[in-house]
């Protein structure tokens, strides 16, 4: 009976593909802690006030029934505000929001346009939804009005749903927002952003790269927070009938046990840690250019971002190179398909506030001789 899951995993195994758990360990170039908040002392002095108050750690049922907390409602007006939304909805988890979003908002009758490279909970949601499915080049605003006028041609009459991450997670390039926002308003489109790892990171107080998009009626963002905010869960933020009919119609949100209120008081604090500390984000700054600048003395090329792809190829050859990383006390992991397309396996280098500038010049020299024994 269980042979053939057996066979599938020999199979993985063949291909270098074969995903195993492992722990923390080394310097963080693997997290996506990138503000470096999960073990922030305010943060847990604030759960740990919370408590002491009487806030449950469990929800103990969906936000329909008796999980419905005060300290979610107030997570959610804080978000609302920050971000620029009129509503915020708060999920527990971003993957659980993507899905969420496009099983419930796109309609049947309508088009949803994904990016190529939008993460794997997005091209999930919108396979398990009712609306056409259509897939653009990556970061390319003309392919997804070409996407839309064919299906216009061929008498698509619902709305179309524009789908792009606003920083990429495997290769920390943005999305060309604006030229997005130009096809959506063209078309009477809908624009939806997952922000996941801009959030905290970019646009005035931590805003995020959606941040002038905000409040718009066709404008959807996602913001998680177990990213740079340090704790979990996510918040969508749109149109306040949006969140209404969310509220009421989606079956990810109405039928889920509610997040921990201990993680909504964690992230409200998050959002208020992002606004009165920018030295943080200019601390990442600065590794960012760091990162940079080593990277091009190797012959690589910099994203720009937190998060810095080294391009490998072979996916023994980068599981390779991550374990000689690992072994020199430095957390790097490999990257490999189905995340990433065939033939590009990577380094995937998240820059966090736990490293320093020692740490990351220190990296680069590993991976410079690595890279060389490699050959």
């Amino acid at each position: 009976m269980l042979d053939r899951y057996e066979t599938s995993l020999r199979g993985l195994a063949r291909k270098d593909r074969l995903r195993s758990l492992s722990g923390r360990s080394g310097a963080d170039f693997a997290s996506n802690d990138y503000l470096g908040l999960a073990g922030s002392k305010r943060m847990a002095e604030a759960v740990s006030a919370a408590l002491a108050a009487g806030t449950p750690v469990g929800a103990t049922g969906s936000r329909l029934l008796r999980g419905n907390d005060p300290e979610h409602e107030a997570l959610e007006a804080k978000a609302a505000n920050f971000f620029g939304a009129e509503r915020a909805l708060f999920f527990g988890g971003g993957y659980v929001a993507n899905f969420a979003v496009l099983t419930t908002l796109p309609q049947k009758g309508d088009l949803v346009v994904l990016d190529e490279l939008i993460h794997a909970s997005a091209h999930e949601g919108a396979r398990a939804g009712r609306a056409e499915v259509a897939q653009a080049a990556h970061n390319d605003a003309n392919a997804v009005d070409d996407a839309i006028q064919t299906w216009r041609e061929r008498g698509g009459v619902g709305h179309a749903w524009i789908v792009a991450e606003s920083l990429y997670s495997m290769d920390g390039d943005q999305a060309p927002l604006g030229g997005l926002i130009e096809v959506a308003d063209r078309h009477d489109a809908f624009l939806f952003i997952d922000g996941a790892h801009a959030t905290g990171v970019y646009g005035p107080n931590g805003r995020g790269l959606a941040h002038d998009l905000e409040g718009r009626d066709n404008v959807v963002v996602l913001h998680t927070c177990g990213k740079a905010l340090g704790a979990s869960g996510a918040l969508v933020t749109a149109p306040a009938v949006l969140c209404d009919y969310l509220v009421n119609r989606c079956r990810p949100f109405i039928y889920a046990t509610a997040p921990s209120p201990l993680m909504a008081v964690a992230a409200a604090t998050a959002l208020d840690i992002v606004a009165d500390e920018p030295e943080r984000r200019e601390r990442l700054a600065r590794l960012v250019a760091l990162a940079g600048k080593k990277a091009e003395s190797l012959g690589l090329a910099p994203s720009g971002s937190q998060i810095l792809p080294i391009i490998v190829g072979d996916n023994a050859r980068a599981m390779a190179l991550a374990a000689a990383l690992q072994s020199r006390g430095f957390d790097v992991r490999g990257i490999r398909p189905p995340t990433v397309p065939e033939g590009t396996a990577r380094l995937r280098i998240s820059l966090t506030l736990n490293v320093g500038e020692a740490d990351v010049s220190a990296l680069f020299d590993a991976l410079a001789e690595e890279w060389e024994r490699a050959r």
